[in-house]
């Protein structure tokens, strides 16, 4: 029986995510002294944003690769979507391969001059399956597709057609753990590294790098796999893994990766979602080594709001662009879903404590503020004609938890706040989530209280994490104002 592989060194490993919340799979590349970052997206949409870093710790958001109907798949379902990108530059254009599983077989590949924008219809490479699409170069400039199907896969592509020039073959299947994928390829002096993620993206998961001679390997795996992982540890961030790596300016290299932070009681639950955290690299022996944390210092409170006929660039929909089912009327927002069944538009939440608020009116439909993992397991105060509701959904158990004739013009208010049971309690959730309403006269009522564990992945299951926004339900609603407060 082999040995259990090690896990990264105390210390070396971040506590605090350059992205935090829902901003899984980072893929970075440098122009200049720019860094460029895109993460996966899933069903939300506009898909795959796009943000800008002179330090690799603040990040700026500069908008979304596939922002409109020809980038993305009709009504993408929970955790299905846009998957894991991969984002390359090379002669003045930028590339951003990825597959979205809900729009048929086959990668899809854009390209930019300009990572703000406009980006380029997808190019579909239907020779290929799997996920998890990576772009190089080699030496003679032929790009290499590379991507995981039942191991890590290359071919020779034309990027202009999306027809690959040579049969797949398979590079390596990583060193024995389940779900070998997140293939990057990079050259680094004589060697070319092969960087993946293997273990599944839980409890499990890891980085690890093999290197050969060519772009086609052979391929040996490091001695010192894995590269990185968290398994085994009592680290607060767990799960890492899917890392990018990425060169300095000076030569100094680092990496950014995925990780999740759980909270509560055991087993532990995690609620932001899968966020992005980074790392230095070094290298020793010729073999990339995580020698230390990058981690930002603390921030300060962020605020976000939906109002004024503006819908920014974290502001996204649930399988559906928020301009098509938001429009501006002067002094609130109309809001109807474009066929039957709920539609939601919102945010990530992407702090551990926040409170969020919107007034909201029924206008022939049912409106809600709204904290949810999915459709199924979500957190909200319902309106209708006459009546604000406190609403908790765990799959198929739904109960209104409280209450209240609605006055016109009261905000509705959800909190996720510390939880409160003792430390050793097993009934310590991650944090406990309240509801409740803020009248016109300055009054406060609150509804309900619900355990965070029912809004967390372990629960709901999925890619994602939570996001909170409007939703409405019916005819329409109206919506005069969403705001976000996001704590530490």
């Amino acid at each position: 029986m082999e040995p259990e592989a090690p896990s990264s060194p105390a210390g070396v490993l971040p506590t605090r995510p350059v992205l935090g919340g829902f901003h899984p799979d980072p893929t970075v590349c440098r122009v200049g002294d720019d860094f460029y970052l895109a993460c996966s997206s899933f069903e939300y949409a506009p898909g795959v944003p796009l943000f800008r870093s002179r330090d690799l710790l603040a990040w700026e958001p500069i908008g979304h690769v596939m922002d409109r109907p020809a980038h993305l798949a009709a009504r993408a379902g929970p955790s299905g979507g846009v998957y894991a990108p991969t984002l390359r530059h090379r002669d003045g254009t930028f590339h951003l391969v990825t597959t979205d599983v809900s729009a048929g077989p086959g990668h899809l590949l854009m390209t930019a001059s300009d990572p703000a924008g406009p980006w380029s219809d997808p190019v579909r490479i239907r020779g290929a399956g799997g996920i998890d699409p990576d772009l190089a170069w080699d030496e003679d400039g032929r790009c290499l597709l590379t991507w995981s199907d039942g191991g890590i896969r290359q071919a020779v592509l034309d990027p202009a057609t999306g027809e690959l020039l040579t049969g797949p073959r398979t590079l390596w299947s990583g060193t024995g753990g389940r779900d070998p994928e997140g293939p990057h390829l990079y050259r680094a002096g004589r060697w070319w590294y092969l960087v993946i993620a293997e273990g599944g993206t839980g409890p499990g998961h890891a980085v690890t790098v093999a290197r050969g001679p060519s772009p086609q390997g052979p391929f040996e795996p490091c001695p010192d796999n894995p590269l990185l992982t968290a398994r085994g540890t009592p680290g607060p961030v767990q799960n890492t893994g899917h890392a990018d790596l990425v060169e300095r300016p000076d030569g100094s290299w680092a990496m950014v990766f995925l990780g999740v932070r759980p909270a509560g009681s055991f087993p532990g639950w995690h609620v932001l979602g899968r966020e992005t955290f980074a790392a230095e690299v070094s290298w020793r022996d010729g073999w990339p080594v995580v020698s230390g944390p990058l981690e930002p210092s603390p921030r300060p409170p962020v605020r976000s709001v939906l109002a004024d006929g503006v819908i920014g660039p974290d502001w996204v929909g649930a399988g559906v662009l928020p301009d098509r089912v938001l429009r501006w009327a002067g002094d609130r927002w109309r809001m109807a879903p474009p066929g039957p069944g709920r539609v939601f538009v919102g945010r990530r939440q992407e702090h551990t404590t926040m409170t969020a608020r919107a007034v909201v009116a029924a206008d022939g439909g049912t409106g809600a503020l709204e904290l949810r993992i999915d459709p199924a397991h979500r957190f909200a105060l319902e309106v209708d004609a006459d009546r604000v509701r406190a609403v908790a959904q765990a799959g198929p158990l739904t109960t209104v938890l409280g209450e209240l004739p609605l006055r016109p013009g009261t905000e509705l208010e959800l909190r996720a706040v510390p939880p409160t049971a003792p430390l050793y309690s097993r009934e310590r959730g991650p944090d406990v989530l309240v509801a409740g309403v803020r009248t016109p006269d300055g009054g406060t009522t609150e509804l309900a209280r619900l355990d965070g564990r029912y809004l967390s992945t372990e629960v709901a299951g999925g890619f994602t994490g939570r996001m909170v926004g409007v939703s409405c339900a019916g005819g329409g609603i109206a919506v005069r104002s969403v705001e976000y407060l996001g704590g530490t």
